[in-house]
């Protein structure tokens, strides 16, 4: 990240004295924020990639889990594990102190994520009942698109993104803000429909009804959704967009699956249910 210039020997003294924080200074400069750009553009191609693939098979996990994908791996500590990077790579960047990291927008901005992601590592594996084995090929690359991500996101808002002072009353934040509370409302509500449609020894599936399920099958999804487009219009990077736009070629297409999936299954599921997006798609 140095251009090929010789690094001068103090330099290597903070690295030496920093460890991993040395390094994180060392790389800081317009050729790692070209990298984030790259890697932006990395994450909108794998999403899109992803909708095309999940055109021919269906994501392996959850209820279409399968041994075919690997060993399969108990589904609380596989979630936990796999979304965990999300939540500390980015604590770990902060802890580092990036140079923007402790101006008051950049604070608000990193703790959404960090408030999605204690929520997703945290507390939303302790509330699975009896969810179905992980494959561990799905695990891993969970785990390394967590890292990935957390990393993009982290290093931006804790390093790079810069703000005027009135941002955190400034329309676009106000209005992300809001999109990205309400997707989370909307997202945690309905998983907590999902996990509740069975009573206990209950086996088989039923048809989810209430909250946003009346106007879409993936509301869950739609939540997510709307929570990093919102985030995006907040935050206004090129990384948290990159993330928005992966976020709905992926759960827009797990979307679809579902989707599909309930209306080969279920004789009276409402005909007029969107996929996704509420009267729209």
């Amino acid at each position: 990240m140095n251009g090929g210039a010789r690094v001068p020997s103090g330099v290597w003294c903070a690295m030496g004295a920093g460890g991993v924080c040395g390094f994180w200074l060392w790389v800081s400069g317009p050729e790692e924020q070209r990298l984030l750009e790259l890697l932006s553009y990395g994450l909108v191609a794998l999403g899109a990639g992803s909708a095309v693939l999940l055109r021919f098979i269906r994501m392996p996990y959850g209820r279409y889990s399968s041994r075919r994908f690997g060993w399969l791996l108990p589904a609380r500590p596989a979630w936990a594990l796999q979304e965990l990077p999300s939540l500390l790579v980015p604590i770990g960047l902060v802890a580092c102190g990036g140079a923007v990291s402790g101006a008051w927008p950049n604070r608000v901005l990193l703790g959404c994520f960090f408030v999605h992601y204690v929520h997703r590592a945290l507390i939303f594996p302790l509330l699975i009942r009896e969810g179905k084995p992980t494959p561990f090929f799905t695990f891993v690359l969970a785990l390394l698109f967590c890292v990935y991500n957390g990393y993009l996101q982290g290093r931006s808002l804790s390093n790079y993104a810069k703000y005027p002072s009135g941002w955190l009353k400034d329309p676009c934040f106000i209005t992300g803000f809001m999109g990205w509370l309400i997707g989370m409302a909307v997202n945690i509500h309905s998983d907590h429909i999902l996990r509740n449609l069975r009573k206990p020894g209950e086996t088989g599936y039923k048809i989810p009804r209430g909250g946003m399920f009346e106007y879409v099958s993936g509301a869950n999804f739609f939540g997510e959704i709307l929570e990093w487009f919102g985030f995006a219009l907040a935050c206004c990077t090129i990384e948290s967009l990159a993330f928005a736009l992966c976020t709905l070629f992926i759960l827009g297409s797990r979307a679809k699956q579902h989707h599909q999936w309930y209306l080969e299954k279920f004789e009276d599921y409402p005909k007029n249910r969107k996929i996704v997006i509420p009267f729209v798609y």
